[in-house]
């Protein structure tokens, strides 16, 4: 006899494009949770878009901003949270969103994340100064597996809701 597991968040993490924020959007749609952007927690806080943020402080100003956001978080249930794709530079950050929710890593393919952000130099994209969008992806594809709880392949045009499906299948599994 299998019994539900109860998650109270889940934390979707991949690349810029990969669709963190839409698909988390609409998850918390379904399951009625609260969607928690980081991005934007960062952008009310410092005033400025993170590109930029990036040009007037460097990445690690990003990086330290996203930590004290996350690690700021404290006791949030039943929310959808979509930090920025550089949060697997922190451990601290993965630790803490580990300790408190399912990590689900979108799983898109660099064509399709190429192709979803023609502009990245203007994104605010951790790295790519000194680094192009492929090295970037290639460096953090090993760590966006080592930290996921749950890997989501994002297929070309499929459609939200099915992704959605996916990840509640995934986060909400029956265990025998």
């Amino acid at each position: 006899m299998g019994r539900k597991r109860v998650v109270m968040n889940i934390t979707l993490i991949g690349m810029a494009g990969a669709g963190k924020s839409t698909i988390g959007k609409a998850l918390a749609k379904r399951l009625d949770y609260t969607f928690i952007d980081v991005d934007r927690l960062i952008t009310d806080r410092t005033g400025m878009p993170l590109q930029v943020l990036i040009d007037k402080q460097g990445d690690s100003a990003l990086l330290r901003f996203e930590e004290e956001a996350i690690l700021g978080l404290g006791q949030v249930d039943n929310c959808i949270i979509s930090p920025g794709g550089s949060v697997i530079y922190s451990e601290k950050s993965m630790v803490y969103l580990k300790n408190i929710s399912k990590v689900v890593f979108l799983d898109a393919s660099f064509r399709s994340i190429a192709r979803r952000i023609p502009n990245a130099r203007r994104r605010g994209i951790v790295g790519l100064r000194d680094r192009s969008l492929k090295e970037l992806f290639e460096e953090r594809l090993v760590l966006y597996n080592k930290y996921a709880d749950f890997s989501v392949k994002i297929r070309g045009k499929e459609n939200i809701q099915g992704i959605v499906d996916r990840v509640i299948r995934l986060c909400f599994m029956v265990e025998s």
